[in-house]
């Protein structure tokens, strides 16, 4: 798969830029694939050697590397702690500090790199590359649960460069006993696996005694098995982590030695190393460079158990329809690093220029770090004909698939691979249209605790009735358009048409069935998505199957999303709340979008009375929940003195609605007579264009310039912490110069935190920027981060022309805490007006 000619001109351009990641984040990706197999790196803005690599939660994580330069017995700690180990007072090497050059990064790589402190003209340089690749084109790649590591080297004198793993790969709990094994050139064996020219490898298995299905312990799975692959020339050796890096130490080499006494993972702690040899002996001043690709892998099958229309089943990894076998999967998977590398560069490439455009250099940064943390709480199930992505909702309390986590989300799934979220989204309709669900609105998540989608039969998940109807409603209608629009954003250019070798073929019933094939020699590329007649009629079948759901949802709205009773919105931590505006937006909004799925499947009628509703809907929001001076939406329509984000207007542009229609509602048009339109707050050109008032957006949007703090934007008037996903969304519909110092606020953040875990989505913007409580890391909402990239394809890449009215002129300081007073003052004569 190659760069179109302009992408590459581009991206050439842009290459220094991305080199030289400008953001300074507390920790980094190292190994990040779903929720059990998501190793980072901590204290990122220090030195590698200082801590050990850690877990999401923060439980250290055995991954120690270290270098030998033998002409000098000198020994390097580069990753991890492992010069614990080692005696200050041994003759034998001299343990030394290297001189650590910094941190890059783009969406799928982490590169540490180093120089060795040598006498005279020595020269060593080395790279750690920590490759997660994101591979949009290939969704099987994408499904892998492994990673590579590779080890880049130059100079002019041989260097030995040593790895180690240990059990806490395979459990969290320390106590737990452990088997292992090594396997040296274990594929050899198999001629359906051979390939020319290609040595071999070794490999270590290391997987629990006692296996757990299904459970976790600190929320590390117990069950599965680790594979630690490396180069057949690498030598091996297993055993108590300082007699074996000791032994490296002094030798240089490993002595391929497999200690055979299973014990727990703390117990005369067992690590499973490999060591490498790269001569780069040269007789002259001249560099020589080498490198070596390990791979790590945590295989899981089945991966969760869920409730389907079939009842409790377990679910098999996806890539158990391409390949019979681990074996064929490690084998496939270590062979494919050129490809998978090569993809996923594209795919950075691509992101770096569109969030480039954005005009903000720092965002370049922002959404590299958080691509692979949003796909770090997933993982890929089903088959070709019915593909599933199941989700974790990390950190905050594991949920299982939980809708307002994906809503969040979902604009990177949008931006990435809009597939992807149609494969989040079935399970939840699959569930919920078998019947196993007794509420009238929709789920908020398919089970307490991931991995295991039980469901609620009782009814009695969290209630959040408006959220999730509204979330799941906007979702489903910004999937189907995103299958009608796609061959007009810019992953097109990197998209293209596989050369008709199809490897796998379907038509099954799922929105979005895989078929996969060949493109310029890389395999399991799958057929472009985007544009193409049959998606639409998909996304009809799709929506057909389960319309009277979405109909259900709709109905629950259109009751209760214009004045939302005592309930919880995504924001929970925030507590319960009656007729809160910003909430009561996303269900007006949900209801317009249904008008859209009723269009798309031919339900005339049912349109036509949803445009109406929503239209008189959205003219009473107005009169409810803006402040009588008409400078800010209020936190809830009877709190006078507040106000809210009122980031689900990002919905009413990602859906178009910004932008008008031919047919709409008549805005004088009563329900039952219940509710009158209110006069517009101030004259724009096409204010009533669309679906909410184009005065509303730019009120907004100003109001958000005058309340922005050190660390950017507030969440609502009760606290001075935000919410970065939703700090997206309102940006994403603000003027220019708004955006730019929002942005501007959240990349100093990023440089400053006192947070000590990867990317929090809620953190104070005053102070050090630090954790409010609860505290929140890790977590696949900040999806959100992608708002910008996701509306600029929207609409056949017209949604951002469509908020060009937003003016940069009117955003002004403004005496906030003087309008909240008055307001107060003012209500008192107000009362009993709702």
């Amino acid at each position: 798969m190659r760069l179109a000619s302009a992408l590459a001109v581009l991206w050439t351009a842009l290459l220094p830029l991305i080199q030289c990641s400008r953001l300074t984040p507390p920790v980094l990706p190292l190994i990040v694939r779903n929720p059990y197999l998501s190793t980072w790196l901590p204290n990122a803005r220090g030195m590698p050697w200082e801590k050990w690599p850690m877990f999401w939660t923060g439980q250290e994580v055995g991954l120690s590397v270290m270098a030998r330069v033998p002409s000098e017995a000198r020994v390097y700690p580069l990753l991890g702690r492992p010069q614990d180990s080692l005696p200050r007072d041994d003759d034998s090497f001299n343990l030394s500090i290297p001189i650590y050059r910094g941190a890059q990064y783009d969406a799928s790589t982490t590169n540490l790199s180093y120089s060795l402190p040598l006498s005279s003209s020595r020269k060593v340089d080395v790279t750690l590359s920590f490759l997660s690749p994101i591979t949009p084109t290939s969704t099987l790649r994408q499904s892998i649960p492994a990673s590579y590591i590779t080890v880049y080297v130059s100079g002019n004198v041989p260097v030995e460069i040593y790895l180690d793993l240990n059990g806490l790969w395979v459990s969290g709990d320390r106590g737990s006993k452990i088997n292992w094994m090594y396997f040296d050139n274990p594929y050899s064996m198999d001629s359906q696996l051979s390939k020319p020219g290609f040595p071999g490898f070794g490999e270590w298995v290391v997987k629990r005694e006692i296996q757990q299905l299904f459970t976790e312990f600190m929320d590390r799975s117990e069950w599965g098995s680790l594979h630690f692959l490396g180069p057949l020339d690498a030598l091996h050796q297993g055993g108590t982590s300082a007699v074996v890096r000791q032994h490296f130490a002094r030798a240089g080499s490993l002595n391929g030695s497999v200690d055979d006494r299973f014990r727990s993972i703390m117990d005369d702690e067992p690590v499973f190393a490999f060591s490498k040899s790269f001569n780069l002996n040269t007789s002259t001043y001249s560099v020589l460079e080498d490198s070596a690709t390990f791979t790590v892998a945590h295989i899981q099958d089945p991966v969760v158990q869920f409730a389907s229309a079939r009842g409790l089943t377990l679910m098999r990894p996806f890539w158990e329809s391409y390949f019979q076998t681990d074996r064929q999967l490690l084998t496939f998977h270590y062979l494919d690093f050129p490809n998978a590398k090569a993809l996923a560069a594209n795919y950075s490439a691509q992101l770096a220029i569109d969030a480039y455009k954005s005009g903000a250099e720092d965002y370049v940064d922002i959404v590299a770090l958080s691509a692979r943390q949003v796909l770090g709480a997933t993982s890929f199930s089903g088959t070709p004909d019915d593909p599933i992505l199941f989700l974790k909702e990390i950190s905050s309390n594991g949920n299982f698939q939980t809708i307002d986590v994906i809503f969040p989300a979902f604009p990177f799934f949008l931006y990435t691979n809009p597939q992807w979220l149609g494969y989040l989204l079935e399970p939840l309709i699959e569930h919920m249209l078998s019947g196993q669900y007794p509420n009238k609105y929709a789920m908020h998540d398919l089970g307490t605790h991931f991995p295991n989608a039980t469901g609620h039969p009782d009814g009695a998940d969290e209630y959040m009735p408006v959220e999730e109807c509204g979330n799941i409603l906007i979702m489903g209608l910004a999937l189907a358009n995103a299958l009608k629009d796609g061959a007009n954003t810019s992953l097109s250019s990197t998209w293209k048409a596989t050369d008709g070798s199809s490897t796998v073929k379907t038509d099954g019933e799922s929105i979005a069935p895989l078929t996969v094939g060949q493109q310029n020699g890389i395999s399991y590329i799958d057929e472009p998505w985007f544009g193409q007649a049959k998606n639409v009629k998909r996304a009809k079948k799709w929506v057909s199957r389960s319309y009277r759901l979405w109909k259900q949802w709709t109905s629950y709205l259109v009751e209760y999303s214009l004045e939302p009773h005592n309930q919880l919105s995504t924001d929970d931590f925030a507590g319960w709340l009656a007729l809160q505006t910003n909430l009561a937006l996303k269900g007006i909004i949900g209801i317009k979008a249904m008008a859209g799925l009723a269009e798309l499947t031919g339900n005339h009628e049912d349109a036509k009375s949803y445009n109406n509703i929503s239209e008189v809907y959205i003219a009473k929001w107005e009169e409810f929940g803006i402040s009588r001076d008409k400078t800010h939406a209020k936190l809830a329509y009877h709190w006078y003195g507040s106000w809210t984000t009122t980031y689900n207007l990002y919905a009413d542009s990602q859906l178009c609605f910004h932008l008008g229609q031919k047919a709409s509602a008549s805005p004088d048009a009563s329900i039952s007579g219940r509710y009158k339109l209110q006069k517009l707050l101030k004259h724009i050109d096409g204010d009533k264009a669309g679906f909410v008032p184009k005065h509303i957006y730019q009120m907004q949007s100003d109001w958000y310039y005058a309340v922005r703090q050190k660390y950017g934007l507030p969440l609502d008037s009760r606290h001075l912490y935000t919410k970065t996903d939703w700090e997206f969304f309102a940006m994403a519909v603000a003027a220019p110069k708004v955006r730019a110092e929002i942005l501007q606020s959240v990349a100093k953040w990023v440089n400053e935190t006192s947070t000590d875990r990867p990317l929090t989505d809620l953190h104070d913007t005053e102070g050090s920027g630090g954790f409010p409580g609860p505290n929140f890391f890790a977590r696949p909402v900040v999806g959100g981060h992608f708002a910008f990239l996701a509306l600029g394809q929207a609409c056949n890449g017209q949604a951002m022309a469509g908020l060009e009215f937003l003016d940069d002129s009117v955003a002004k300081e403004m005496d906030v805490q003087g309008i909240l007073d008055a307001e107060r003052a003012e209500s008192i004569s107000h009362d009993g007006e709702l």
